[in-house]
């Protein structure tokens, strides 16, 4: 008899989805283990249940009733199935067994996944035979809530993680702000003024020496400055909030599309329906993105836009078949004050992409495309 076809299964059905309601509550993983396995105990009657949580592909037990198995150990050849496979296994005999003695002749594999990747597995095990028609389903549903609730709890850890590394690095930046504000912008300011002074006094190759210096000193002063703004910009931007990213992208889209008449930017909005962390500056990562394929290339310049999933994230490439990125910044690229060696520019655009993707939860990587040109890919945490 199936699942469906039991007497109890609007019965089961409102306890399963009771229990995925109090998992989506867990602040810990800890937490979901806990109540999955409370939850296995008290539906069904297993000899044994093992939980696996899958982390970049890698599964490791956390919590098991099954006295044989401990956490963090390597999980058994089933378990190992289903995450290859991502979906349900069986294994009958001894291949079900932990142990050589035991009495076990079912063990049951049941993954869930976020979007394409594993995230748990639920093993159980029973000294009955040809259960999976009757304990697949439900277990799917239970790992599927686990599965859920590990997701968003990962996500918020990271939004966490992220949060306490960009006050980290405002403290730096501030200090460094203030010594370059106050003292080296004094220094300058002194430097231009004895400038001027020696430029009138002098003539010929000695006033142009001169006048280097002043325009050297202003435009240092005038970089600090910059620098200057732009942490004032980090520091009043606010926490991460729910965005809609696909509204973001068009307005982005569309001004940029306005501004450069050499760019073509291949975009479907309806692709981009997501929602993502992110504050009020989020347009301004991918303008800076999107503007650079302009600026940074001689010609026509085609953009192709397109967005792939992940557990927790979304990522937004965004490739173009210009001339591509130098060598010799290739590995500075998002350094603050990186540039390239034909740029008239302060090189601090990338820089700030990468503080503010960063400040989200994020990040931002670029790489060749296939077109060879340069390829952006803005890594966002999913709502």
């Amino acid at each position: 008899m199936s699942f469906e076809e039991q007497p109890d299964f609007a019965r089961q059905v409102a306890d399963l989805n009771n229990y995925g309601q109090a998992l989506n509550s867990c602040e810990t993983v800890d937490e979901v283990v806990s109540l999955t396995l409370e939850a296995v105990s008290l539906l069904f009657d297993f000899a044994s249940t093992t939980f696996i949580e899958v982390r970049a592909g890698e599964p490791a037990i956390i919590e098991s009733t099954n006295p044989s198995l401990s956490a963090g150990e390597q999980p058994s050849a089933v378990a190992l199935k289903a995450v290859e496979a991502g979906n349900t296994t069986v294994e009958t005999g001894n291949g079900a067994r932990v142990s050589d003695d035991s009495s076990i002749k079912t063990a049951l594999a049941v993954p869930a996944t976020i979007v394409d990747d594993v995230v748990v597995v639920l093993v159980v095990r029973t000294a009955e035979e040809n259960v999976s028609d009757r304990y697949a389903t439900p277990l799917e549903i239970l790992a599927s809530h686990a599965a859920t609730a590990i997701s968003n709890i990962r996500s918020h850890q990271e939004l966490e993680r992220a949060r306490t590394d960009l006050e980290k690095r405002k403290e730096m930046i501030e200090l460094y702000d203030r010594l370059l504000r106050h003292d080296l912008g004094n220094d300058l300011q002194v430097i231009a003024g004895f400038a001027d002074i020696l430029a009138d006094d002098l003539d010929g190759e000695h006033e142009r020496y001169a006048e280097k210096i002043r325009r050297a000193a202003e435009s240092s002063s005038d970089l600090i400055q910059r620098v200057g703004d732009l942490v004032s910009t980090l520091e009043a931007e606010e926490e991460p909030e729910p965005r809609a990213l696909g509204v973001v992208l068009e307005s982005v889209v569309g001004t940029v599309r306005s501004q450069y008449e050499s760019l073509t930017i291949e975009f479907e909005p309806s692709e981009f329906d997501y929602r993502v962390y992110g504050g009020d500056l989020l347009d301004s990562v991918f303008q800076n993105i999107l503007s650079n394929a302009a600026v940074h290339n001689d010609g026509d310049v085609t953009v192709s836009m397109y967005v792939e999933e992940a557990p927790s994230t979304v990522i937004v490439g965004m490739a173009d078949d210009g001339s591509g990125i130098p060598d010799e910044i290739r590995d500075e690229l998002f350094e603050m004050g990186q540039k390239g060696p034909d740029s008239g520019g302060t090189g601090l655009g990338l820089g700030f992409v990468r503080a503010l993707t960063e400040s989200y939860g994020g990040s931002v990587g670029a790489t060749d495309s296939e077109s060879g040109g340069a390829e952006f890919r803005v890594t966002l945490q999913r709502v």
